[in-house]
């Protein structure tokens, strides 16, 4: 059944129009949104691994399911990137079918208790809410998808997707990350043979390696991965393709197909004077080793650097994430330094608002031009341009320019770089017959995320660069009903 067609049957159906009848469209919209419940601020700024954001009780939940006015045509549904069946799964919540609504998403999402903490619902599904044409706040859709999957966890009756009988046919995922997490769940459904090959030794990739604890738990990651495992699919730990296994080794081994999600793990730098200075380091290399090595355990072998005085260049959701780590470490002053204004800033208005509250600085149009170094080569001063808005750039956001003469130096004893990535360069390098951008990324059609290799498909970060876990988990959705296509099904 077409998508179209199956929102409108679902709506159709009898206990949907009687909840619809059941309360004035005006007394939906009149219900206040709910607020998300927090640890408090000064208490999780200390505390490394446990989640700030805590969930919607169920009589909160079932509120806010309320306001949802149950759209003919659905806009919501157009800004999720995976195509949940939003009015259903919320129109469960209302009438407290809790565990149907955690089916309804798990028919199109590989990863919803993640995707209900981490992805960006304001600029997506909520930002298409008809409430927001009202002059209203949209449906808490992230609070509710979240709200529905922790329920379903915690009530220990969890629901295993049904799969086709096997086809025989093999297909291997490059990269346990969110696009690689969400093909794989799509591909097992439909039958093939799935096996994912992770270069480390945790599957997850990203939502790993690269999200702290304190925004999304491991075990919640470690759940939804077992799930999959449940559905039959195969992961491989340890495992480089490109370089453990070539893209030869893949085909002789019988698979006919090949997703490549490998991410974009290369961290960019400024190249200013001083970067070579101990202290300075990436955010990837920071927030992987303390999430993924434990580093900033007592008994490390390898303990990261633990600074007082830290400084975050950057103003994405990876730059909160450092600087928010940084100061559960102990940082006494942890700052965004960031060349733009807060309104131009792409991390998420949540992740700013927690940081803020945990004491976090901001210097804003404050640009890095070179740091200086102690007598022993460690940091310990950077100065910064300060900067004006001028006019727009291609991205939409208005252009920094530095004002003459403006230069203030602050004393550091760290710095984390959180300037963007670039896409892992080993499978573009070793796959013969790729086509790459001049960034690194794969070229793809981006209708089918077919690559210039027939039998090799590509999504997430190796793809667009720097992305969003959501849009990452869309790439792989693409992929896998393009493939399946292909294959002749």
């Amino acid at each position: 059944m077409k998508t179209e067609s199956l929102i409108a049957a679902r709506r159709s159906e009898s206990w949907r129009e009687e909840l619809r009848r059941s309360k004035k469209n005006k007394e939906r919209a009149d219900i206040p949104r709910v607020k998300m419940n927090e640890l408090n601020a000064e208490y999780r700024s200390h505390s490394r691994r446990e989640e700030v954001n805590l969930g919607l009780t169920e009589a909160q939940a079932v509120q806010e399911a309320q306001r949802c006015l149950d759209c003919p045509q659905p806009a919501c549904m157009g800004g999720c990137p995976v195509g949940i069946n939003i009015p259903t799964f919320v129109k469960y919540i209302e009438v407290g079918k809790f565990l149907e609504a955690a089916r309804t998403l798990k028919e199109t999402s590989a990863l919803p208790a993640v995707c209900g903490r981490v992805c960006p619902q304001e600029k997506q599904c909520e930002a298409q809410c008809i409430h927001l044409k009202m002059k209203k706040e949209p449906v808490a859709i992230g609070h509710l998808e979240r709200f529905a999957a922790d329920y379903e966890r915690e009530s220990g009756q969890i629901s295993i997707p049904p799969t086709a009988p096997r086809n025989g046919v093999k297909v291997a995922v490059v990269g346990s990350g969110p696009a690689g997490l969400s093909f794989a769940g799509d591909m097992i459904k439909l039958g093939y043979d799935i096996s994912v090959f992770e270069a480390l030794h945790e599957i997850g990739g990203v939502l790993k390696y690269g999200i702290p604890e304190f925004r999304l738990p491991n075990r919640i990651v470690d759940v939804e991965i077992d799930i999959l495992r449940k559905m039959g699919v195969s992961f491989i730990r340890n495992c480089i393709v490109g370089k453990t296994l070539s893209y030869e080794d893949l085909k002789d081994d019988g698979f006919r197909g090949i997703f490549v999600a490998s991410g974009a793990g290369l961290p960019n730098f400024m190249n200013i004077p001083g970067e070579s200075l101990i202290g300075v380091m990436s955010s990837n290399e920071y927030l992987t080793r303390v999430n993924l090595m434990d580093a900033a355990g007592e008994s490390s072998d390898t303990p990261v650097l633990i600074g007082k005085k830290v400084a975050v260049i950057g103003g994405g959701n990876t730059a909160m994430d450092s600087v928010r780590t940084a100061r559960r470490l102990g940082a006494e002053r942890a700052m965004i330094v960031y060349r733009r204004s807060e309104e131009e800033m792409p991390a998420r208005i949540e992740e700013v608002k927690h940081a803020k509250e945990e004491g976090i600085e901001f210097l804003t149009l404050h640009n890095p031009i070179e740091y200086v170094g102690d007598e022993n080569g460690r940091v310990c001063r950077m100065l910064l341009q300060k900067m004006a808005l001028g006019e727009p750039d291609a991205s939409g956001r208005r252009r920094p320019v530095p004002i003459d003469g403006a230069i203030e130096t602050i004393e550091i004893d760290e710095v984390i770089v959180s300037v963007g990535v670039s896409p892992n360069p080993l499978i573009p390098s070793s796959f013969k017959g790729l086509e790459v951008t001049k960034w690194g990324t794969i070229v793809v059609d981006e209708s089918s995320m077919r690559s210039a290799l027939s039998d090799v498909y590509a999504g997430g970060d190796i793809v667009r660069g720097g992305a969003t876990v959501i849009l990452a988990m869309g790439d792989g959705r693409r992929a896998a009903a393009a493939m399946h296509e292909a294959f002749g099904a």
